[in-house]
């Protein structure tokens, strides 16, 4: 029997990118999907239409995390389309780099709105659900250790994201529900891709500090993410976990 057969995951901004990958593989251990997507509904689809060729069960839910009645509604979707729910995976998140001297309002509230309040929101909405042996994971960053410049308020979001994955951790655990972060370094995302860090000097700044020697692909933090959702990780809460190639 696989390792999430008759468990219930929802993974928010599942369209592409890690997310997907994590989509993936929490349906091949068994689980069945809700795929969240914000805006890539197209996205989703696929990422469904590959579960469910593959043999999976998956459904693909828009809604905007950072808006309190769509978070409501993606976990809602879950239990109506499944009738439960045992795993959150909270990955949907932006990323905008800036020098101090150029942040602004909107700059600091989007991605504070998706990265920390989106979480939020979509825990709040899931604990009403989760029962004994549920699982949170947080998709935090290795920008909180490692604190690059010109990120200050992406690295702020992460950290915020590091404290709740604690905070949250102290307080569910009375109920036997699990909260633990993955904190991956550079992935090679279609984000990535278009934001033009790949083959960017800061991707050859970061393969020169990564004792691996690479970039991480999205399947490298899917399976971290399938190992903290599962039982094999049942004695582990509160923990953000780094899978960074080494990055420090």
């Amino acid at each position: 029997m696989s390792k999430l057969t008759g468990k219930v995951a929802v993974v928010t901004g599942g369209s592409k990118g890690i997310g997907a990958a994590v989509a993936k593989a929490l349906a091949a251990e068994g689980a069945s999907v809700v795929v969240n997507y914000a805006s890539s509904k197209a996205g989703a689809d696929a990422v469904v239409a590959a579960i469910t060729a593959a043999g999976g069960k998956a459904t693909a839910v828009g809604g905007d995390v950072s808006k309190a009645a769509d978070a409501q509604g993606i976990i809602e979707a879950a239990v109506e389309t499944y009738g439960r729910l045992d795993i959150l995976v909270n990955n949907s998140g932006v990323y905008e780099f800036a020098p101090v001297g150029d942040i602004t309002e909107e700059h600091f509230h989007r991605q504070f709105n998706v990265n920390v309040l989106g979480l939020l929101l979509t825990t709040q909405a899931a604990v009403k659900h989760l029962g004994e042996g549920g699982s949170i994971v947080n998709v935090s960053s290795v920008v909180s250790r490692v604190t690059p410049p010109n990120a200050a308020v992406y690295t702020a979001t992460k950290g915020a994201v590091d404290a709740l994955t604690g905070s949250l951790a102290r307080e569910l655990g009375p109920r036997k529900i699990r909260v633990n972060s993955v904190n991956p370094g550079m992935i090679e995302t279609e984000g990535a891709q278009s934001a033009g860090i790949i083959g960017s000097e800061m991707e050859t700044q970061v393969l020169a500090t990564t004792p691996l020697g690479r970039i991480g692909q999205p399947d490298d933090i899917a399976d971290v993410v399938t190992f903290l959702a599962s039982d094999d990780s049942r004695w582990i809460t509160g923990e953000s976990l780094i899978a960074s190639g080494g990055v420090r």
